[in-house]
């Protein structure tokens, strides 16, 4: 018989459980109120289970974790109106709280940080961006740009991204990602190159994550753009059926909202700011289909850019003037100059060096006007003409 297939798992000791039971705690503002009874591993369903305790050691409910990825089961997890009531001993009256009845304007300035992303978005504050719009490192793809022990450490290392960005943006407002599958070439003549479809598995992460989908948009290159990539030259040399494989030109734009009871006519009706409504409004010559055709851009010094012009067309149709625009992977700062040349406020991150230095240097020339400030994060700002900065 074979061997049992190792499982790995992210959360080993109780320590460890206690560390993310106490995090998610402190989201529900509950982490001064209630105490831990001892972690157990549940190796049936690769689970850990931290009983939660009031200040008598009575159990109130528990914290339930994934073993293998360290994410909270809120499934399975006791909600916090159940621990509410049961530490009051009396049902929670209603909250008195109203709803918000307009729109919120973010008071973020322009920003570009230097570090871990997920970290970076975790120092954001809460419902403070009204649009992501970003693409995403490739996986194993390019050796020289992106590199990940296995497709499920990616794919969990997105989920944490879509995870923060949800906290992050405004109610009701959208989450674009450019994306598309990758080509995996071959180690050998012996071996075949492998095609993962990654914007799928990027779906199922979005649902999950409280998104609902939107739109898919294909942004379409010009014939030959992707013969680069080798695929289809096989075909093209002998013609054997079975060996047929277009060459790809186009690339995805999923579009999410984040989850909410409003229509989407709400932002429009009740922004506090109808001027700002009337300057964003769309002229003629807009994208009618979802097929943009728009030429690749190429950076020496970046393997991965994508055109201005993309990013402008989804910070036009997305967001209004004076909008937050964050882009998670910065990159050389695409968005950020898109957003900048349609009047909106952006905030970038990037965790390689060389690439917050190609954005330093292009900055001088994007649309900043005298008034707006820049805040540098973990990083030097650089000389700005005629401009204000935080640190």
């Amino acid at each position: 018989m074979g061997r049992k297939k190792e499982i790995l798992y992210r959360i080993t000791k109780v320590s460890d459980a206690k560390k993310v039971a106490t995090e998610y705690l402190k989201q529900i503002e509950l982490e001064s109120v209630v105490k831990f009874g001892l972690p157990e591993i549940d190796d049936r369903y690769h689970i850990w289970r931290v009983p939660l305790l009031n200040a008598n050691k009575e159990r109130l409910g528990e914290v339930v974790i994934d073993a293998k990825t360290s994410f909270i089961v809120e499934k399975k997890t006791t909600a916090k109106e159940i621990l509410e009531k049961k530490l009051l001993g009396r049902n929670k009256k209603k909250s008195t709280r109203k709803k918000s009845t307009i729109p919120k304007i973010s008071n973020l300035n322009n920003t570009i940080g230097f570090g871990d992303c997920i970290e970076l978005l975790q120092q954001t504050p809460k419902e403070s961006v009204d649009l992501v719009f970003t693409s995403p490192p490739y996986y194993n793809a390019r050796p020289e740009y992106s590199e990940y022990h296995s497709y499920e450490e990616y794919l969990m290392f997105i989920r944490k991204v879509i995870r923060e960005s949800n906290r992050v943006l405004n109610e009701g407002r959208f989450f674009v990602m450019n994306i598309s599958p990758v080509l995996l070439r071959r180690t050998s003549r012996n071996t075949a190159s492998k095609r993962i479809a990654v914007p799928f598995d990027f779906h199922r992460l979005f649902i999950e994550e409280g998104f609902d989908f939107i739109d898919d948009i294909h942004w379409v290159k010009p014939e030959g753009a992707g013969w680069a990539t080798g695929r289809g030259r096989r075909f093209s040399a002998d013609r054997n059926p079975l060996q047929y494989k277009p060459v790809p030109v186009t690339e995805y734009l999923l579009v999410y909202r984040k989850q909410t009871d409003k229509l989407i006519d709400w932002h429009i009706r009740k922004h506090p700011d109808k001027e700002l409504v009337q300057q964003s409004k769309i002229q003629d010559g807009y994208q009618v289909t979802n097929l943009w055709k728009i030429h690749p851009s190429y950076n020496k010094n970046h393997p991965a850019v994508f055109p201005v012009e993309l990013a402008k067309r989804v910070i036009e149709y997305y967001s209004f003037v004076n909008d937050v625009v964050l882009d998670p992977f910065g990159g050389s700062g695409t968005t950020g100059k898109g957003a900048s040349e349609l009047k909106r406020r952006f905030v970038l991150f990037e965790k390689e060096e060389k690439y917050l230095d190609l954005i330093k240097k292009d900055i001088k020339k994007w649309n900043l006007q005298e008034s707006e400030i820049v805040n540098w994060i973990n990083t030097e700002a650089p000389e700005l003409p005629n401009q204000k900065t935080l640190f």
